[in-house]
Protein backbone atom coordinates (compact mmCIF):
# COMPACT_ATOMS: atom_id res chain seq x y z
CA UNK A 1 0.00 0.00 0.00
CA UNK A 2 1.41 3.34 -0.65
CA UNK A 3 1.46 6.18 1.74
CA UNK A 4 -1.41 8.71 0.22
CA UNK A 5 -3.98 5.29 0.15
CA UNK A 6 -2.72 4.39 3.47
CA UNK A 7 -3.40 8.17 4.55
CA UNK A 8 -7.16 8.35 2.61
CA UNK A 9 -8.52 4.47 4.63
CA UNK A 10 -7.34 6.57 7.58
CA UNK A 11 -9.38 9.61 7.35
CA UNK A 12 -12.04 7.88 5.72
CA UNK A 13 -12.53 5.19 8.07
CA UNK A 14 -11.48 7.12 11.46
CA UNK A 15 -12.58 10.68 11.23
CA UNK A 16 -10.98 12.15 13.98
CA UNK A 17 -8.01 11.81 11.90
CA UNK A 18 -8.93 14.12 9.25
CA UNK A 19 -9.44 16.65 12.42
CA UNK A 20 -5.64 16.03 13.94
CA UNK A 21 -4.38 16.27 10.16
CA UNK A 22 -2.66 13.43 10.46
CA UNK A 23 -0.87 12.37 7.17
CA UNK A 24 1.61 9.41 6.33
CA UNK A 25 5.45 10.09 6.39
CA UNK A 26 6.07 7.02 4.86
CA UNK A 27 5.50 2.63 4.97
CA UNK A 28 8.52 0.18 4.67
CA UNK A 29 7.64 -3.98 5.46
CA UNK A 30 9.03 -2.89 9.12
CA UNK A 31 7.75 0.40 10.49
CA UNK A 32 4.45 3.24 9.43
CA UNK A 33 5.66 6.82 10.06
CA UNK A 34 2.59 8.92 10.53
CA UNK A 35 2.95 12.88 11.36
CA UNK A 36 0.77 15.55 12.52
CA UNK A 37 1.03 18.98 13.22
CA UNK A 38 0.78 20.85 15.98
CA UNK A 39 -2.02 23.67 16.11
CA UNK A 40 -5.35 21.37 15.69
CA UNK A 41 -3.47 19.10 18.47
CA UNK A 42 -2.48 22.05 20.86
CA UNK A 43 -3.16 22.14 24.49
CA UNK A 44 -3.63 24.87 27.27
CA UNK A 45 0.39 25.16 27.93
CA UNK A 46 1.00 25.80 23.81
CA UNK A 47 2.19 22.07 23.48
CA UNK A 48 0.97 19.07 21.94
CA UNK A 49 -1.96 17.70 23.51
CA UNK A 50 -0.97 14.00 25.32
CA UNK A 51 -3.69 12.68 23.75
CA UNK A 52 -3.31 13.49 20.51
CA UNK A 53 0.15 11.84 20.86
CA UNK A 54 -1.28 8.83 22.45
CA UNK A 55 -3.85 8.98 19.37
CA UNK A 56 -1.26 9.07 16.83
CA UNK A 57 1.39 6.37 18.43
CA UNK A 58 -2.11 3.85 18.41
CA UNK A 59 -2.68 5.05 14.73
CA UNK A 60 1.26 4.14 13.81
CA UNK A 61 0.82 0.94 15.51
CA UNK A 62 -2.25 -0.06 14.37
CA UNK A 63 -1.58 0.89 10.97
CA UNK A 64 1.89 -1.48 10.42
CA UNK A 65 -0.18 -4.35 12.23
CA UNK A 66 -3.28 -3.80 9.78
CA UNK A 67 -0.54 -4.03 6.35
CA UNK A 68 1.48 -7.12 8.11
CA UNK A 69 -1.78 -9.06 8.25
CA UNK A 70 -3.10 -7.31 4.63
CA UNK A 71 0.16 -8.42 2.68
CA UNK A 72 0.05 -11.72 4.45
CA UNK A 73 -3.83 -12.40 3.23
CA UNK A 74 -5.51 -12.65 5.90
CA UNK A 75 -9.09 -11.62 6.22
CA UNK A 76 -9.60 -10.39 10.16
CA UNK A 77 -10.39 -8.00 12.66
CA UNK A 78 -8.02 -6.06 14.34
CA UNK A 79 -8.41 -4.17 17.53
CA UNK A 80 -6.49 -2.71 20.39
CA UNK A 81 -6.18 -5.48 23.73
CA UNK A 82 -3.74 -3.20 26.21
CA UNK A 83 -1.55 0.10 25.61
CA UNK A 84 1.02 1.63 27.89
CA UNK A 85 2.35 4.96 26.86
CA UNK A 86 5.55 7.13 28.47
CA UNK A 87 5.35 10.69 27.90
CA UNK A 88 8.95 11.72 28.40
CA UNK A 89 9.04 15.23 26.87
CA UNK A 90 7.03 18.49 25.88
CA UNK A 91 6.24 18.61 21.85
CA UNK A 92 6.23 22.11 21.24
CA UNK A 93 5.62 21.63 17.54
CA UNK A 94 4.76 18.74 14.92
CA UNK A 95 5.37 15.54 15.51
CA UNK A 96 6.10 12.20 13.99
CA UNK A 97 5.30 8.77 15.17
CA UNK A 98 7.36 5.43 13.96
CA UNK A 99 6.00 1.97 14.62
CA UNK A 100 7.61 -0.88 14.77
CA UNK A 101 6.77 -4.83 15.73
CA UNK A 102 8.63 -5.58 19.21
CA UNK A 103 9.53 -8.74 18.37
CA UNK A 104 10.43 -8.56 14.84
CA UNK A 105 11.83 -12.26 14.52
CA UNK A 106 8.38 -13.57 16.01
CA UNK A 107 6.03 -12.74 12.67
CA UNK A 108 6.10 -16.04 11.37
CA UNK A 109 4.70 -17.34 14.88
CA UNK A 110 1.96 -14.73 15.03
CA UNK A 111 0.99 -15.67 11.53
CA UNK A 112 0.71 -19.68 12.18
CA UNK A 113 -1.06 -19.18 15.58
CA UNK A 114 -3.81 -16.77 13.72
CA UNK A 115 -3.96 -20.02 11.51
CA UNK A 116 -4.48 -22.31 13.70
CA UNK A 117 -6.67 -20.32 16.73
CA UNK A 118 -8.25 -18.09 14.50
CA UNK A 119 -6.61 -14.75 16.69
CA UNK A 120 -3.58 -13.60 17.05
CA UNK A 121 -1.89 -11.43 19.31
CA UNK A 122 0.67 -8.46 17.86
CA UNK A 123 3.09 -6.23 20.09
CA UNK A 124 4.01 -3.23 18.83
CA UNK A 125 5.92 -0.43 19.64
CA UNK A 126 5.70 3.56 18.64
CA UNK A 127 8.00 6.74 19.17
CA UNK A 128 6.79 9.87 18.81
CA UNK A 129 9.80 12.17 17.91
CA UNK A 130 9.87 15.99 18.17
CA UNK A 131 12.67 17.89 17.05
CA UNK A 132 15.08 15.05 16.68
CA UNK A 133 14.34 13.47 19.90
CA UNK A 134 11.57 10.66 21.21
CA UNK A 135 9.64 12.57 23.15
CA UNK A 136 6.72 9.43 24.17
CA UNK A 137 6.93 5.88 23.88
CA UNK A 138 4.01 3.88 23.71
CA UNK A 139 3.65 -0.20 23.58
CA UNK A 140 0.45 -2.11 22.38
CA UNK A 141 -0.47 -5.34 21.96
CA UNK A 142 -3.35 -5.53 19.54
CA UNK A 143 -5.56 -8.64 18.73
CA UNK A 144 -6.07 -10.15 15.34
CA UNK A 145 -9.17 -11.97 15.24
CA UNK A 146 -10.39 -13.96 12.20
CA UNK A 147 -13.78 -12.37 10.35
Amino acid sequence: MQPAELEADLHDHIPLTRAMQVHVLGITGESVRLGAPLAPNINHHGTFFGGSLATLATLAAWSLAHLKLQDAGLDCSLVVGAVHMDYLAPAEGDVSARSFLVEPDNWPHVLETFARRGKARIPVMAEIEYGGRCVARFKGDFAALAR
